[in-house]
């Protein structure tokens, strides 16, 4: 759990400081261009690797539990869309217009998977349950989120074309596919390389994030965004996490799951991907508008995070019920 914390905090700096470096020294002219062409390779290249990481053995293995999954997916894709519509509405009354659609664009995005894995484990919940259910979030919404986008931020004038279908198709979805291919040639790579990936993983999303800040600075992104709009943001985003983790489990504990099949659904249906929002934001909008648009998600994720830790602590903390201790008698 501390190791985990720590991880969280070194990686919310980097965050922070790549913002910071973009707004004193945003790049421009031919640099922006240079950097513009090689995070689109960078994007090309996360997404790879996210399809060569994920096994079939994990997606069959967890289809069996499929309420869990159909539930989870239910909330990430269906459920939190239409609570950010809500928050939309009165996000329209205290932000920017980017600022507000930013705040839709994050409740289109699939599940976290790294994370929300962790946190299951660290809450003695249904681990493989939740490995299947962020990968095919996470899958699924590689399809689903732009067209999410399309239909829930049509009328906001952030539509997608037929240009940038294509280009999603090329830049995430042929990646994606090529890099599940690849797994008979690179899934022991993969395996064996797993914190020089993570490094590849991070940077890409922290480059995505220079970049994007950096056209947002130019633009004049801090003279829009006064120091007020981003506490609003701050409290609409809490409010919004609060609101989807309270509903999880109240659905989870009305439909009978079990205790560790409600962590899974928490900690999977709960969470939105900065890993998987970063990438998909920078071809789905005009550059000038990314780092307003990815702005709330990276409040969210931060929040998520410091969030999810606190209640995983609590839940790994409970007196184990009889399912559990049945289940563990039968483990041994």
């Amino acid at each position: 759990m501390l190791n985990l914390l720590k991880r969280i905090d070194r990686y919310s700096m980097l965050l922070l400081a790549t913002v910071l470096v973009a707004t004193l020294i945003p790049c421009r002219g031919d640099v922006a261009i240079a950097f513009h062409y090689i995070t689109m390779l960078a994007i090309a290249l996360l997404f790879f690797l996210h399809g060569a990481k994920l096994s079939r053995a994990a997606i069959i293995a967890g289809m069996t539990n499929w309420r869990l999954h159909l539930l989870v997916l239910m909330i990430t894709f269906l459920a939190f869309p239409l609570l950010g519509l809500g928050f939309h509405e009165a996000a329209k009354w205290l932000v920017a217009p980017s600022l507000a659609a930013g705040i839709v664009f994050l409740t289109l995005l699939p599940s976290t998977v790294q994370s929300s894995i962790a946190f299951t484990s660290i809450a003695r919940g249904n681990v493989p349950a939740a490995v299947c259910s962020a990968s095919a979030s996470n899958l699924l919404g590689i399809a689903l989120t732009p067209l999410l986008v399309t239909l829930f931020t049509g009328g906001t004038g952030h539509g997608v074309s037929g240009a940038e279908v294509r280009t999603i198709a090329l830049q995430l979805l042929l990646p994606f596919v090529l890099g599940h291919l690849s797994r008979p040639i690179t899934a022991k790579i993969v395996e064996r390389r797993k914190a020089v990936l993570s490094l590849v993983d991070r940077g890409s999303i922290l480059l995505v994030v220079y970049t994007a800040f950096s056209a947002a600075v130019v633009e004049g992104l801090w003279s829009l965004v006064p120091a007020w709009q981003l506490l609003a943001m701050l409290a609409l985003c809490g409010a919004m996490l609060a609101t989807v983790m309270f509903a999880t489990r109240f659905i989870a504990r009305r439909l009978n799951f079990s205790k560790a099949d409600e962590i899974a659904i928490v900690f999977c249906g709960s969470k939105k991907s900065l890993a998987s929002g970063v990438p998909m934001a920078g071809v789905l909008f005009p550059a000038a508008q990314v780092g307003a648009i990815i702005l709330p998600l990276m409040i969210f994720h931060q929040l998520q995070l410091l969030a999810c830790a606190a209640i995983a602590q609590r839940y790994a903390n409970r007196e184990p019920d009889p399912d559990e201790i049945a289940d563990a008698a039968l483990a041994s």
